[in-house]
């Protein structure tokens, strides 16, 4: 068995250490929290230890870390992580500022580096399998996507003042998602923002609302919708365009029930939130992480693919404070 730690107690970090504590070649070892109710409660869910991160960093049995830490303390840990001689799975963002995640790259690029990044929407079968399509040539040539990211309801606002914004938070999976399908490389970026859910959004200096263009060097266009609140379900939808047809990867229903009657068709709700919609993600996640701790793969996404979500997510922000495209 592998042994893994978990810094951070939170959400994220109770769905990393759940998923390592039940897979096959994994063993959750150790959380690490600076808050002792919460280490020692997911300790316990999982069977670990609660230790210190110098703890972690120091033995020699621990193989993998997963740093689900606040974001602030991402590219720290995962410096630190990947110094001691550990794989690192690190949640997105890598850090708030790009300036200062390009300052990493002597440590964290290569081919070598085990380091995965958290952009679990890659691992998820639809959109992977709408992937796989594209690159055999079911619609021809890709021209365009369209990226519907839509939240039930809006995080509580203490959380959005921490978050870095509604771009490097939530619609840097977006942004990953976008490169992922398109295979070149945005080298225009026009967003424009609203706060159209929640005053107290915009009063803690961020929006809940926005549309995002991005276009590649060879004219490929793709258009991303984000909002805060769908009032619907949680909405994860993608559409390809391309020269001979249209794939769509379509939202999750909590039952694929439908009812046909005088009165039209009546399908079940959409899945709630991210938790339930990516669950298998996650796991398939967790699966490849271990492949990487035992070196049998290089990860699939990296350091390269966090500074360029991170380096798009800037300029969506400078181009809905200026008004202007950003050319990259």
């Amino acid at each position: 068995m592998l042994n893994v730690a978990i810094l951070g107690a939170g959400r994220i970090g109770r769905i990393h250490a759940t998923n390592i504590a039940a897979h096959a070649k994994m063993r959750v070892t150790a959380i690490v929290d600076p808050v002792p109710d919460a280490a020692r409660t997911l300790a316990s869910q999982v069977g670990a230890d609660v230790l210190n991160l110098e703890a972690v960093l120091s033995d020699p049995g621990i193989a993998g870390v997963v740093v689900a830490s606040p974001t602030d303390q991402h590219l720290d840990h995962t410096r630190r992580a990947l110094a001691a001689g550990k794989a690192v799975m690190c949640e997105k963002p890598l850090d708030l500022d790009l300036t200062t995640a390009l300052g990493a790259a002597d440590v964290m690029s290569g081919d070598n580096v085990p380091l995965l990044l958290g952009f679990n929407r890659r691992f998820d079968r639809h959109f992977s399998t709408l992937k796989q399509q594209i690159i055999a040539g079911r619609i021809g040539s890709l021209e365009s996507l369209l990226i519907v990211s839509h939240d039930p309801s809006p995080p509580p606002v203490a959380y959005i003042k921490v978050s870095g914004g509604l771009f490097k938070d939530m619609a840097i999976h977006d942004f990953d998602m976008a490169r992922f399908l398109l295979d070149e490389e945005p080298v225009e970026v026009f967003a424009t923002t609203a706060c159209l859910v929640d005053p107290a959004i915009r009063e803690a200096g961020d929006f809940d609302t926005a549309r995002t263009v991005l276009k590649t060097a060879s004219g490929k266009i793709c258009v991303i919708s984000n909002s805060r609140r769908s009032g619907y379900g949680y909405d994860q939808r993608i559409e390809a365009y391309g020269s001979k047809g249209l794939l769509k990867a379509d939202n999750l229903t909590e039952t694929t029930v439908s009812h046909w009657g005088q009165d039209g068709a009546q399908a079940d709700t959409f899945q709630n939130f991210f938790l339930s919609r990516y669950a298998d993600a996650y796991r398939a996640e967790a699966d490849h992480f271990s492949d990487i701790i035992t070196g049998a793969s290089k990860p699939c996404v990296g350091y390269r693919d966090a500074i360029r979500a991170l380096a798009l997510a800037e300029a969506a922000a400078r181009s809905a404070t200026t008004g202007q495209v950003v050319h990259l």
